[in-house]
């Protein structure tokens, strides 16, 4: 036989394992499963099954490592405990978790696991990455310089973002959230949408789709899914997929825009899954892992040398007075916040950002010294109007007695037109600022 030529036998015996290391359940609640006798890693991607001859043939479920202990490797379900028994086998995959990306994601509607859930057919062109990987070098990030449009005239005229630029959106339930996104995918100038949706009501996923997204904004995105009633680790699980789809496409040139609603339910899965495998709470119940989680999902998303993510977070804040650990370090990470207010939702005033509190850091870099001149003058007359409003409405302001005052009462009524918009009205960047100049001349 010819030594050089290839034998499928022996090729094949050459790639079997002799010896595969199998693990056993040793304890299943909640939403963590302990396992003994496995040899794993952090992150790894490991699988449930029932011994032969035990127990339903078919029944298989995912977990993934998340600690381990001098007896017991830590685990957290990809799905419901149901079927768990103390006899049930774990087999280590070897590999890190990974999710598929590419062109043929498009359009298209994923669970956190990167598989279809809109029975459209079995994914296109698409290739392997990693879900848990390292923010770009600070080095090689390309500088924020370019204005990002995202058709909304509050945002782009006051707050400019930058293209690569992260910003949080902060609002309180009934903020008006779920619109703006709808806006921002709709009118944000990228190549690429990726939506992740962490821990929404069922109901709200095909609504958002269908009334926020519509047809035009779903062909050019990728949405991740993982609704309310799936296990923590899922959840969490969500907003890693999306930023590792979103890296995959900014790795190839694309300006990619990157939406995930919310921050505060991933955090709220991360606590669970801390507090499962033995954490201490820190700050309102939140473990340690919860703030360190943080900066190392935002900072994956910016510029490369290669391409773009400009990332919009939303945020649930338990109120409008502040306090929430959450918001707190979200705000203090990020490069720029929006916050929505329900006294502007109320009195039919959207998108309800209250422009006096919410900021873009990068907008001086991004936009011309005019239209930066005329953002000012717009914030100023605005704060000056808020200060004497109550005056105004007690009839005890007389015209004339302060200049900067009279100037506000003249252009409150331009300057609310200029930040309402309808949601189904998306303008253009350069027309945003020259309404913007038109009204200061």
């Amino acid at each position: 036989m010819n030594a050089s030529a290839s034998d499928p036998l022996l090729d094949a015996l050459t790639g079997v394992k002799p010896i595969q290391r199998v693990g056993r359940v040793a304890d299943a609640y909640g939403t963590l499963i302990r396992a003994t006798g496995l040899k794993a890693s952090i992150g790894e991607l490991c699988h449930l099954r029932h011994p032969r001859g035990e127990g339903d043939p078919d029944f298989e479920l995912a977990a993934e490592v998340v600690g381990v202990s001098k007896q017991h490797t830590l685990l957290t379900p990809l799905g419901a405990l149901d079927g768990i028994s103390a006899t049930t086998e774990v087999y280590a995959s070897g590999r890190q978790a990974s999710v598929r990306a590419g062109d043929g994601l498009l359009g298209r509607v994923l669970d956190a696991h990167g598989e279809p859930i809109d029975d459209r057919g079995p994914l296109g062109a698409t290739e392997a990455v990693p879900i848990y990987a390292a923010s770009p070098n600070p080095l090689t990030r390309n500088l924020i310089e370019r204005p990002f449009s995202t058709g909304v005239r509050a945002i782009d005229t006051v707050m400019t973002a930058g293209e690569g630029q992260r910003v949080g959106i902060f609002a309180v339930a009934g903020g008006g959230k779920s619109t703006l996104l709808g806006m921002l995918a709709r009118g944000g100038d990228a190549d690429v949408n990726v939506i992740v949706l962490v821990g929404e009501r069922g109901r709200e996923v095909n609504e958002f789709i269908h009334d926020n997204l519509g047809e035009q904004g779903l062909a050019r995105s990728v949405i991740v899914v993982a609704t309310s009633d799936r296990p923590a680790l899922e959840r969490s699980r969500a907003a890693w997929v999306g930023t590792a789809i979103a890296e995959h496409f900014r790795d190839r040139g694309k300006r990619v825009l990157l939406l995930l609603d919310s921050v505060t339910r991933f955090a709220r899965a991360l606590r669970d899954v801390g507090l499962a495998i033995g954490e201490p709470p820190a700050r309102r119940g939140f473990p340690p892992s919860v703030f360190s989680a943080l900066p190392r999902l935002f900072e994956r998303a910016g510029n490369n040398e290669r391409g773009s993510i400009t990332a919009f977070y939303t945020v649930l804040a338990e109120d409008e007075d502040g306090g929430d650990p959450i918001v707190e370090e979200v705000r203090s990470i990020l490069d720029g916040h929006i916050v929505l207010s329900r006294k502007l939702a109320a009195a039919y005033h959207y998108p309800a950002i209250d422009v006096l509190t919410s900021l873009s850091r990068t907008m001086p870099r991004v936009v011309d010294e005019a239209h930066m001149r005329a953002a000012g003058q717009l914030r100023k007359y605005l704060a000056k109007h808020q200060d004497i409003e109550l005056l105004l409405q007690l009839g005890e302001y007389k015209r004339g007695s302060d200049p900067e005052a009279d100037v506000a009462i003249e252009k409150i009524g331009p300057i609310r037109k200029l930040l309402q918009q309808a949601s189904g009205e998306l303008v253009p960047f350069q027309q945003s600022s020259d309404a913007l100049r038109k009204l200061f001349r």
